[in-house]
């Protein structure tokens, strides 16, 4: 099924493609960024800046973002940039966007699980969301923050509790995970990545994270030891960033690239562009877990079919058995982290 799938045009081309992306069908979306200061936040707006998909561009973080958004403006596309800084200022940040992309939070460190990060990240998902839900319900928003498998929880009961849920609106960006498969995949084979499209599914985070290679575009195969360890090194990606920057950091610059492929298939389908399709972490029927990331297809209001997992492998649905337990207790603790406080 996803070999008849066209690959997402992201970031090819940009000159090239603005003036047919310009044309006067182009609806005007206005994207927020929250956390545009942060490591993801300042290469990931940049990405957006650049884009003639992006009309205007609002910023936000507790700190420096009227920078942010100074040295912004001054490239010469025509994307307006506004920066807002502090809570007093996050709804106002938020208040018309059809899209909001949030890459808040701290990053990880060597040793740090994502399970670490969730005490602080938690609580700044909660909290932005409960803007968004005041001020724009109706937005398409992609969380990066992580654990994503418990930060989309979290987001879908604060909107429950505000009452303006809509689960096709609410989006975990687990695009770094393809990104990444397409991208080893490709050296593996000899291969242009970008023409390369392995589904990731499942979630996003070690175990969770399920690469489906026998579904790739255009078909590979490998040995199973050489299965295994691919497999393997799709799910540890992140740790490996973490250690080869010694402290310094986790995967930002490639995080904001898989972002703002993420926002800019939002853009593509709001403005009413057949067969964009993305994985993406929403809430599912098709396991046993609420929430799951599989291939979806977008339109103007989201999520407008889910496209499940089509035909595994036996070696993939042992990682789906392994997968989905895990998946359950991060769901859980997400959920548990709104409705108990």
């Amino acid at each position: 099924m996803f070999s008849r799938l066209i690959k997402p045009q992201v970031i090819l081309n940009i000159q090239q493609n603005a003036k047919q992306l310009s044309t006067s069908s182009q609806r005007s979306v206005k994207v927020a960024v929250c956390g545009a200061s942060g490591g993801i936040g300042q290469p990931l707006s940049l990405l957006l800046k650049e884009s003639p998909l992006v009309t205007q561009l609002s910023l936000y973080d507790i700190v420096h973002t009227p920078g942010v958004a100074a040295d912004l403006s001054h490239i010469e596309t025509n994307s307006k940039v506004t920066g807002y800084v502090g809570p007093d200022q996050l709804k106002d940040s938020l208040k018309g966007v059809q899209v909001i992309i949030i890459p808040a939070g701290v990053p990880r460190k060597p040793g740090m699980t994502r399970d670490d990060l969730f005490n602080t990240n938690a609580s700044i998902v909660r909290d932005l969301i409960q803007a968004a839900a005041e001020v724009s319900p109706k937005a398409l928003i992609g969380i990066i923050s992580n654990p994503v498998n418990s930060t989309v929880p979290i987001a879908a009961e604060v909107l429950k509790k505000a009452g303006v849920y809509d689960p096709n609106r609410l989006f975990g960006v687990t695009t770094l995970d393809i990104v990444r498969a397409n991208t080893f995949v490709g050296q593996a084979k000899g291969l242009d990545p970008k023409a390369v499209n392995v589904p990731v599914v499942g979630g996003h985070s070690g175990v969770t994270i399920i690469p489906l290679i026998s579904q790739a575009t255009p078909s590979v195969s490998f040995p199973k030891d050489q299965l295994e360890a691919l497999t393997v090194r799709i799910q540890e990606a992140g740790t490996e960033v973490v250690k080869a920057k010694a402290g310094a950091g986790s995967a930002t610059l490639s995080m904001a690239y898989a972002g703002a492929r993420f926002a800019f298939a939002l853009c593509r389908a709001i403005n009413g562009e057949s067969n964009v399709v993305e994985c993406s972490f929403v809430q599912s029927s098709v396991t046993e877990a609420k929430y799951f990331s599989t291939p979806i297809l977008l339109g103007p209001n989201g999520l407008q079919k889910n496209l499940g997992l089509g035909k595994l492998s036996d070696y993939e649905n042992q990682l789906l058995k392994a997968a989905i337990p895990e998946l359950k207790k991060n769901i859980q603790k997400g959920e548990d982290f709104v409705n108990k406080k």
